[in-house]
């Protein structure tokens, strides 16, 4: 059994409330930061532990957190809990089963950034979780935690809970921040980064829920302790989401570095895929991550076992590589059809999309139209190139981003899934009965 930090109480029972969380040693890391060491060597002990942002970027968490200019005030910390990219269910289970780990990750994570006002921003239409969350609050500022003079001590914050907007482009940091300040969420033009002008333009570090829950124990045990778990730069435990043509989907913490086979495979995990089948593809990170074939998303290139890692995943970059993203794990068998799933993913993002830059506007609707006319059996060869012309010409030319969420996906599933475009074009008459294509020789 791997290392277990963030789950390791999960399944206590009343973990939620303050009495039972309190009892397996929680507010521990609270009352040893407050009162023990200083908010530099607070951030000194998570750029040591080596801890990356766990909502997709894989940013240094410490490093970001060095980042904040310290000579103005006021400071915030807002947690990012708009989880809402496809496959990516993790935070939600962490928030409503294990609420007081993120509570207490976020004052220690604030008294460290100097903020004295902090927010969770929770997707709106995630109401239970923000429920289980204010009552976790609650507790927090009955016991002391939370307010003025936090145990005793100088530092006071007062934390509070935004339920979102409903769209998936305020889980992009900036348009979360203008989303916060009753805006539109539309992305902002970086520089100036929110370390510098963030919510209401002053000092702001905006982290993902598992990014903050880990900090905690970071601080109890030690950077060096969790920079010892997992594989070089990929260090600690991770949340995975894992959905779709397993035998036994839900949520894993696993040890960064496990090997893909063994994620997918052993009982300790997904358990294989479903009785009669066979795996397909794999999307490894959420919706916006180029999809693999089983051959590549179970070794690299270079014949090596792939680690679920950040480095090993992106091996190969994005001709044969992914990305560990959030650990949205979507697993698919024979029986899917990678240009059905495609349309489902592309008609998500033309959706979502702000409209702020023309090509995401133009180009996501572009991708939607081009896929449902060959899903409809009404498809032309000369479409598939045009989907990756679009694709490319969305790429690096938008504010945020939502337009190489949009790209990726189609770039890779037609560079490792081409016959399969051709399919639907060469059998219109097939397609237009209902059928689906079915991989003839799988893994082939």
């Amino acid at each position: 059994m791997g290392k277990k930090i963030l789950t390791e109480h999960i399944h206590t029972p009343n973990i939620e409330t303050f009495e039972v969380y309190r009892k397996h040693g929680g507010y521990a890391a609270v009352e040893k930061a407050l009162k023990t060491m200083t908010p530099d060597e607070v951030t000194e002990e998570v750029k040591k532990s080596g801890l990356r942002g766990r909502g997709g970027a894989g940013f240094p968490a410490g490093m970001k957190w060095s980042f904040i200019d310290k000579k103005t005030t006021p400071r915030y910390l807002v947690c990012n809990a708009d989880e809402s990219e496809p496959g990516t269910f993790k935070d939600r289970y962490l928030m409503s089963k294990n609420p007081h780990s993120l509570v207490e990750g976020m004052i220690v994570a604030s008294y460290a950034l100097g903020a004295n006002t902090s927010y969770i921003y929770v997707r709106g239409e995630m109401l239970y979780v923000i429920q289980i969350l204010e009552k976790a609050i609650a507790e927090a500022y009955a016991k002391g935690f939370l307010g003025k003079n936090i145990l005793g001590t100088d530092y006071s914050l007062d934390l509070y809970v935004h339920p979102g907007g409903g769209a998936y482009i305020c889980g992009e940091e900036t348009a979360l921040l203008e989303s916060l300040e009753g805006k539109r969420g539309n992305p902002r033009n970086k520089p100036p980064f929110p370390a510098v002008k963030g919510l209401y333009q002053q000092p702001t570090v905006v982290n993902n829920v598992e990014t903050i829950a880990a900090t905690p124990w970071i601080i109890n045990n030690g950077g060096d302790a969790y920079a010892a778990i997992g594989v070089g730069k990929s260090t600690g435990t991770k949340l995975i989401s894992a959905c779709g043509h397993l035998k036994k989907p839900g949520v894993y913490e696993i040890e960064l570095g496990v090997p893909v086979e063994e994620f997918i495979y052993s009982d300790e995990y997904c358990g294989g895929i479903r009785a009669g089948h066979t795996l397909k593809a794999v999307v490894a990170g959420g919706s916006s991550v180029p999809i693999l074939p089983t051959a590549l998303i179970l070794k690299t290139a270079k014949g090596e076992p792939r680690l679920m890692t950040y480095e090993s995943l992106s091996d190969g970059g994005f001709i044969t590589g992914t990305m560990l993203g959030s650990g949205g794990f979507i697993a698919m068998d024979e029986t899917v059809s990678v240009v059905k799933n495609l349309w489902n993913f592309s008609r998500f993002y033309h959706h979502e999309s702000c409209g702020q830059c023309s090509p995401c506007r133009e180009g996501t609707g572009w991708l939607e139209r081009i896929l449902h006319r060959m899903v409809k059996g009404e498809g032309k060869l000369h479409d598939i190139d045009l989907l990756v012309d679009v694709a490319k010409k969305i790429e690096g030319n938008t504010i945020c981003p939502l337009g190489e969420a949009a790209a990726w996906p189609v770039a890779s599933a037609i560079r490792h899934f081409r016959h399969e475009f051709e399919w639907y074009v060469n059998n219109k008459d097939k397609v237009k009965r209902g059928e689906i294509y079915q991989e003839q020789l799988v893994n082939a």
